[in-house]
């Protein structure tokens, strides 16, 4: 009786596991890097490389997107640092770790960021580099190229990091996005999402963070005009079992550069 009960339990992972298996091969695995960069040369050094080899060599590598964005910045304020966004969107989290290898076999690549692959202890092209990764939600596997007609620098990719208490609550949060549907809504109402993910790692966990896109600074504020006067907005944000989910939240609005994929 235990042989057999034995193998029917091995028949069913044998079903199971490459079932799980392909399911999370589904979901995309999200790079954030940001440069954060003291002077306007590290600019232009970090924009090159990004440009003339780092961009060309992930596209070599079968990465045909890459966003690449600068903060909004207001005139009238004074700014501490410069700041650049990469965001690359991986259809594994083996192709993540994967890549490292492929760059140091890209002759190219190795040749057009030779001034930023190759600096010297006392003139590094950055200030610091920070890292953050994560895993697409459910309800929204994929990345997606925004479908917007301004000019890039009109543009306003709207970032945002909603951190949680707990583990447990902020996955609650991403639960109100896949299960409550809040990823629905925001497609309903056209924001032009280019992800939205968890942070399996970085500075501010536990958190999510996605992006959404619009035309301009107006499209933008008329988007989430709409978005806060919508019923089902209403509705989903005064469920009981979606309340204080949130601890902390941060928004950033970027601009993508004129040589981002995304």
């Amino acid at each position: 009786m235990l042989k057999k009960v034995l193998l029917l339990f091995s028949m069913l992972l044998a079903v199971l596991v490459p079932q799980i298996s392909k399911a999370a091969a589904k979901l995309d695995f999200y790079q954030i890097k940001i440069y954060h960069l003291k002077t306007a040369e590290q600019e232009s050094r970090v924009d090159q490389f990004l440009k003339d080899a780092y961009l060309p060599a992930l596209h070599r590598a079968g990465i045909s997107s890459v966003g690449v964005f600068k903060p909004i910045v207001d005139d009238s304020k004074a700014v501490e640092e410069k700041l650049i966004y990469v965001l690359i969107p991986f259809t594994s989290h083996d192709d993540f770790f994967k890549l490292d290898a492929k760059l140091n076999k890209d002759q190219k690549y190795q040749q057009n960021g030779a001034d930023y692959l190759d600096a010297k202890h006392n003139d590094p092209p950055y200030n610091r580099l920070e890292t953050i990764l994560l895993n697409a939600f459910e309800k929204n596997p994929r990345f997606g190229l925004p479908n917007l007609s301004a000019v890039k620098k009109d543009r306003v990719y709207e970032l945002r990091s909603y951190e949680g208490p707990t583990e447990n609550i902020s996955t609650n949060k991403i639960d109100m996005f896949n299960s409550g549907d809040e990823v629905g809504l925001f497609k309903r109402l056209g924001f032009n999402a280019v992800f939205y993910g968890q942070v399996v790692a970085g500075s501010s966990m536990p958190n999510l963070m996605y992006m959404t896109t619009f035309e301009n600074r107006a499209d933008r504020d008329k988007h989430w005009d709409a978005f806060g006067k919508d019923d089902y907005w209403k509705k989903l944000s005064a469920m009981p079992e979606y309340q204080n989910n949130v601890s902390k939240g941060n928004t950033w609005f970027l601009y993508p550069t004129d040589y981002s994929d995304i």
